[in-house]
């Protein structure tokens, strides 16, 4: 057996130790396995790891020591099943992580069984009638909005058209306006003075020898 070393423990030293160990955690082995293991690579004895683990290491691996643990009961009860039940893969009963967990343990394509693969394969079908419904779906409201989107082109398109005819209109209104303004002007200036004739005639008359005399 490897003496013991006397020198501290390195952050090197204290990864490896931890790793070991979950690792026989997650597999069901022991840790009285994991320290020996540890032991022999980084020349400390068995003793000596698990007074460290158990004094310092393990403290910082609570969460990570719980996880070991549930792994560790999942791949016991899989274990525990019959061979033909196969191992679903995600969106059969199992999520992504985990599937990848047991696949990444040993569990080969092999070990599926064929009616998770058609339960897979009818499910895989069902997603896609679904998500061709929805492209349909989506297609007739974008042909909707594009129908729609024309007429109110058309319907902008006329009233331009009206708008740009008032226009038209208020400027020939606005030209006849002021030109019978003008007329209307003429008129009363003419009134004005064909009033000041008649009035200049009423203060003459004419005389038996046809000269003007003034009417006082």
């Amino acid at each position: 057996m490897t003496a013991v070393r006397q020198d501290a423990w390195s952050s090197e030293d204290d990864l490896i130790l931890a790793e070991v160990t979950l690792r026989h955690i997650r597999e069901g082995s022991t840790q009285l396995a994991a320290f020996e293991e540890v032991g022999e690579k980084i020349g400390r004895t068995a003793a000596a790891c698990g007074f460290r683990w158990n004094s310092c290491v393990r403290k910082k691996y609570e969460e990570a020591i719980s996880l070991a643990k549930t792994q560790r009961q999942k791949r016991s009860y899989y274990k525990k099943q019959p061979a033909n039940s196969g191992i679903q893969v995600a969106g059969l009963g199992l999520s992504e992580a985990e599937a990848g967990y047991y696949k990444m343990e040993g569990a080969s394509e092999e070990t599926l069984s064929i009616d998770a693969v058609i339960r897979f394969l009818k499910q895989w079908k069902g997603s896609l009638q679904e998500n061709g419904r929805q492209l349909k779906m989506l297609e007739k409201e974008l042909r909707e909005k594009e129908e729609e989107l024309n007429n109110l082109r058309r319907v902008n398109e006329r009233l331009s058209r009206e708008v740009s005819e008032v226009q038209t209109d208020y400027r020939v209104v606005n030209d006849d306006y002021k030109a019978l303004i003008q007329i209307m002007d003429r008129a009363r200036r003419l009134a004005f003075l064909n009033e000041e004739d008649e009035e200049l005639k009423s203060r003459f008359k004419m005389d038996a020898n046809g000269n003007l005399e003034r009417i006082e």
